[in-house]
Order: C-alpha cells, then sequence, then structure tokens
C-alpha cells in the first residue's frame, strides 16, 4: 500500500489522500476537495484513480466530488447513511464492509458517529495498521460535533474503537490543526511535557512535509485519550467545580469537548 498525503493550503487546513496499490497502479482518493492537485498526483505517479471514499458529508471533503469523477469515472464511496446528501454515491460503506484497490490494498470502513452520524474511518488491512480518520480523529485533537454531530457519540467511538487499535496505527487526519491542539493539550494539562516537546518540534511545521503520528502518540500528546490523567482533572474542576471527586471518562470527554468548543 502507498499513502500520499496531499496538502491542499486552503483556508480550511485540509488533507486529501492516494491510496495505491504499488502492483497495479489502481488508486482511491480520500476526500478529494482539491480535485486538481489529487488529480495530477495520480498522473505523475502513474497511478489511475477508480475511487473515491468521503469520510463523511460536509462540502469540504466531497467538493471535489464531481469533477476528479468526471476526469477519472471513479465510483463514489461514503457512509450508507449519508446517500442522500453525497451526490451519485456508488456504494453505502457500512462498519466492516472491505474495499479493495488493486490486488494488494483492502481498507476495512469503521462506523465512527460522532462529528457527524454517517461518518467512515478507513482501517488499512496491512502489518502496521493506517487509519484515515476524517473529522473524528486529528493530531492532539478530536472533531467538533457542530454540523450534524453529537459529542456522547463521539466519545463512543473514541473509547470502543479508536482506544482499541494497535499502539503503532499510524494516524491520517482530515486536517493539519496540530499546533493549535498541542495548545488546548497544553491549557488543559500544562504538565505533559511530551506535548511541549511536541509543540517545539512541529510549531511552523511545513504540511506539505507533515508529521504523521501514531495512536501510542496520541495516547501521550491528545488530551481526549487523556481522561484519567488527574492534571486533567484538576484542570477541568477549576471551570467546573461541581466535577465529581473522581469523574466518570465519558464525562471529562465531554467536559473537555464544551471547552474546546470555546478554546
Amino acid at each position: 500500500m502507498i499513502v500520499k498525503q496531499i496538502w491542499t493550503g486552503n483556508a480550511y487546513r485540509n488533507f486529501n489522500y492516494l491510496i495505491a496499490c504499488g502492483e497495479t497502479g489502481e488508486a482511491l482518493a480520500v476526500d478529494p476537495l482539491d480535485h486538481e492537485k489529487c488529480f495530477h498526483a495520480a498522473k505523475d505517479a502513474g497511478w489511475s484513480i477508480t475511487q473515491i471514499v468521503n469520510t463523511h458529508e460536509h462540502g469540504d471533503h466531497i467538493g471535489g466530488n464531481a469533477q476528479l469523477a468526471q476526469k477519472t469515472g471513479a465510483k463514489i464511496l461514503a457512509h450508507a447513511g449519508a446517500k442522500e446528501r453525497i451526490a451519485n454515491m456508488a456504494r453505502g460503506l457500512r462498519a466492516g464492509d472491505v474495499i479493495k484497490v488493486g490486488k494488494t490494498v483492502e481498507l476495512e470502513a469503521m462506523d465512527t458517529p460522532g462529528h457527524t452520524m454517517s461518518h467512515v474511518c478507513l482501517r488499512s488491512h496491512t502489518e502496521q495498521t493506517a487509519l484515515f480518520s476524517g473529522d473524528t480523529l486529528f493530531n492532539a485533537g478530536a472533531g467538533n460535533c457542530h454540523n450534524g454531530g453529537h459529542p456522547a457519540e463521539l466519545y463512543k467511538t473514541f473509547s470502543e474503537q479508536l482506544a482499541r487499535l494497535p499502539g503503532n496505527t499510524l494516524i491520517y487526519p482530515g486536517h493539519d490543526y496540530i499546533e493549535n491542539n498541542l495548545r488546548f493539550t497544553l491549557s488543559r494539562e500544562p504538565d505533559n511535557r511530551r506535548a511541549q516537546e511536541m509543540l517545539d518540534k512541529l510549531a511552523g511545521q511545513d504540511p506539505s512535509k507533515a508529521y504523521v503520528s501514531t495512536l501510542d502518540v496520541e495516547r501521550e500528546i491528545n488530551t481526549f485519550f487523556r481522561l484519567s490523567s488527574p492534571s486533567v482533572i484538576a484542570k477541568l474542576r477549576e471551570a467546573f467545580p461541581d466535577l465529581p471527586e473522581k469523574p466518570d471518562p465519558r464525562t471529562v470527554f465531554l467536559k473537555l469537548r464544551e471547552l474546546r468548543n470555546k478554546w
């Protein structure tokens, strides 16, 4: 499996992806908003884009579908529940569905509600798992729930699905928000040395050569995985004085999501 991360350079800081079979040259495009960059990147590599997967239905993820499909004949795949909101969908995905690319690549659809209720992440069937996480999981952060989502569902996705992936899983998010997210982590957990080291290292990084984290790294720097940290809970109690002495992880997650919305 060959992965090409494409930096759009737009105001929303989107990443697009090409996932290719090295044997056949067939490729799949993930959320190809910048259809021109995706098309030319595939052409330069000698690949043929045969499928498009949208992680969810928001405009900054489906906005390039029509143009790329017209140029390549690629079929559009997305969450089955988004069929009325994504035009010309050829295949509706459900949890556990497998998407094949060429002869060597298999991607498993994960039903990951929260950011929207019709969101999929893609998990690769490779020796080292890769996760294409859309707007569910960001480097050092979690998706918002403003436009058709629900924070309690996002918590379930984190706790029941993402947290159970192998620690060396590579994380390929839908946007580059890592610097801002690390600053939020440090606002909630000022003594998180690993987050400070990462911020020092990655502040001002070139997103066209973006750092790729793993789930183990996220467990160290992402507040939404650090729900039992005494520092996180103590800092949270400053904002929510009525927080129980030993709050459950779900409560901590929801309070953090509430603060992140205002931050």
